[in-house]
């Protein structure tokens, strides 16, 4: 796959490179500046010396000995059509791309208008590519885990003065571990404590989570509130439940910081309030998932901090050999 990533880095410097050629030399044209991708011919070489008379200039033009290189034009090509070109190839890949991921038609078009105005988007896409597969992975209702997935760097949560856990024998990724500590002490400093209540869950555990949601709540109501098992991004050990776990901690202080300072942290609401349709889950003010700085800001940047869109299009950019 990073093989597939690299070759599909450079095919896009070298689409960038175009476009970049093109925006000069249009630039160039308005502001009158010398065109350095079509170059001038050179005077003749009494044209050079202002004390030849005119006639002196006439008959060194006239002489054979003496090229005319104001009717040979020995000019490069001019790139820029194969630019408009290349250009145009690759905002009709990313519009297909959009589509099939299930991009509403407003955000995709937000989104073809961004990638359009310069490198940024691709060179954030790129960004998040080259991270861990697993932070941009799409774990949903219609795409589970890796059979009996179980990450190999678990740490237990505890221990840290800077965040509180509500029972022992909470496990998180270590690269998760770290960004819950850095953002809880940034919340500490104002004044606020974040208390992890629920984290890794294996797919043993999820059978058990499952099951007893659907003896209380039945199926139709425990598909709302729960994965099946394999399918739970808890699974991942990327996700952190916090706080009460229930509607009343969007209103917290806990929950409010969260809302608004999550995402510089690298963490990303998984079930925003109104997408239970998109998602498949009702609002979960409390689920928040790990999935890096880099895919943060490329969720809220593009995606209007909509995790699930981001992930379908990443998804869909992997499997059309976009990587």
């Amino acid at each position: 796959m990073y093989s597939s990533i690299f070759s599909k880095k450079i095919s896009v410097l070298l689409v960038i490179s175009s476009v970049s050629t093109l925006l000069l030399s249009g630039a160039c044209s308005k502001s009158g500046s010398i065109n350095t991708l079509n170059p001038q011919p050179a005077l003749p070489v009494g044209a050079q010396r202002p004390e030849v008379a005119a006639a002196a200039l006439i008959n060194d033009m006239s002489n054979p000995k003496i090229p005319d290189t104001t009717i040979a034009d020995t000019s490069e090509p001019e790139p820029l059509n194969t630019g408009a070109v290349e250009e145009a190839a690759f905002t009709e890949t990313l519009d297909r791309i959009l589509k099939r991921a299930g991009i509403p038609e407003d955000m995709s078009r937000r989104v073809l208008i961004k990638a359009a105005a310069g490198p940024s988007f691709i060179l954030d896409l790129l960004a998040v590519m080259e991270g861990d597969p697993y932070l941009r992975l799409l774990v949903d209702k219609q795409h589970p885990l890796p059979d009996r997935y179980a990450p190999d760097d678990l740490v237990e949560l505890g221990g840290r003065a800077s965040y509180q856990v509500n029972r022992s024998g909470l496990l998180l990724r270590r690269a998760a571990e770290e960004a819950l500590e850095e953002m809880a002490t940034a919340a500490k400093a104002e004044g606020i404590t974040l208390t992890a209540s629920s984290a890794y869950r294996s797919y043993d555990y999820q059978i058990e989570v499952y099951a007893r949601n659907v003896r209380q709540m039945g199926q139709a109501a425990a598909d709302r509130e729960s994965a099946r098992p394999g399918y739970s991004q808890h699974q991942t050990g990327l996700v952190v439940d916090f706080g009460s776990i229930d509607d009343s901690f969007a209103e917290t202080r806990a929950g409010r910081w969260m809302t608004a300072n999550a995402g510089r942290f690298g963490w990303s609401l998984s079930f925003p309030y109104g997408y239970e349709a998109v998602t498949g889950y009702r609002w979960e003010s409390w689920h928040y998932r790990y999935v890096g700085r880099e895919l943060s800001f490329f969720i809220g940047a593009y995606f209007d901090d909509i995790q699930q869109y981001a992930l379908q299009f990443i998804r869909e950019w992997e499997r059309s050999n976009g990587q």
